[in-house]
């Protein structure tokens, strides 16, 4: 079902669909061993559904026969890394890179009701934070993550999810635009610092909230009490695609320039080992390998190490 359907004479729909339809027929031999892994997933309903705990929780391992659990947890492995989580699928823990569950538990105490609203969750992943929201009830929940495979994983968990008001869409933040004044809250969230253009993006969100609706960031930076914004002549922390790590002064004045008011940063610290690691089911290099191993405070190249800062602000 398109949950857009009902909206769509305040939307760009006909853009959307043909993005939809570009996107989504989109192949590989590494896209189509997941869509053979889902082809195999256990045709089971249950009612078993937890989404107000640190754990996704979906399914009860005795809901399944043992043949079904083996093809359920080889599906779940075709989908390593899990990068964010944590889940529980019928008895499967899933200790993904992120442990998303502490930075959900610095957003919802912070954030306005979202209950009966409209949400974007830019940069959604597999639907973690979706999944989170969908236990305050909001109206509609759109996913924006442009990359296939995060959408077949986001598919295969809402299968056993069938959490109401859920669509996850193959479209980037750059694409928040087509859904002019139409949100009530928007979650930007670990996104600011991959893009040349932390303006022109903020721009897109302002334009896409409601009057007086709620932008939360979450934004990788560096620590500092001047306005300024650390910008790596290369790889930053072995990762490519990094541009801008802002204090917490500069991104203030992002926000504030982009005019965002009532800007309010409620979390700002160095990231922590604790937060992203390796884990069984994310057999990657992660953070404590980023880092310079005699000096925390430098990254593997020398460069500051990173900061979370979460900020919260409202499109006046």
């Amino acid at each position: 079902m398109d949950l857009l359907e009902p909206f769509r004479a305040g939307i760009e729909f006909e853009q959307i669909e043909t993005l939809r339809a570009a996107r989504g027929t989109a192949t590989s031999p590494a896209i189509e061993t997941l869509r053979a892994a889902l082809a195999q997933l256990p045709s089971v309903d249950t009612e078993h559904r937890v989404f107000d705990s640190d754990v996704v929780e979906l399914g009860r391992p005795d809901e399944l026969s043992e043949l079904e659990r083996v093809a359920l947890h080889d599906t779940l492995r075709a989908f390593m890394p899990w990068k964010k989580g944590p889940f529980r699928i019928f008895g499967n823990d899933i200790d993904a890179e992120w442990r998303s569950d502490l930075k959900w538990g610095r957003i919802e105490p912070r954030m306005s009701s979202i209950t009966g609203k409209r949400v974007a969750d830019i940069g959604c992943h597999n639907g973690y934070f979706m999944f989170r929201m969908a236990a305050h009830q909001p109206e509609l929940v759109i996913g924006f993550e442009p990359v296939l495979k995060h959408a077949l994983a986001f598919e295969m968990l809402q299968r056993y999810a069938a959490a109401p008001g859920l669509q996850f869409e193959l479209l980037g933040v750059e694409h928040v635009d087509l859904f002019p004044n139409f949100f009530d809250t928007v979650f930007c969230l670990g996104i600011l610092y991959h893009h040349r253009d932390p303006f022109g993006l903020l721009a897109k969100l302002h334009q896409s909230l409601a009057p007086g609706g709620e932008l939360i960031v979450d934004c990788q930076g560096v620590a500092g009490d001047d306005p300024v914004a650390f910008v790596p002549p290369g790889r930053y922390a072995r990762a490519r695609g990094i541009w801008f790590l802002p204090t917490v002064a500069c991104l203030e004045n992002w926000l504030r320039r982009s005019r965002f008011v009532d800007v309010e940063t409620f979390f700002a610290e160095p990231l922590s080992v604790n937060e992203q690691r390796r884990t069984e089911w994310a057999p990657i290099d992660s953070l404590a390998e980023f880092l310079d191993p005699e000096d925390a405070s430098r990254t593997i190249e020398g460069y500051p190490a990173p900061w979370r800062i979460y900020v919260k602000a409202r499109r006046g």
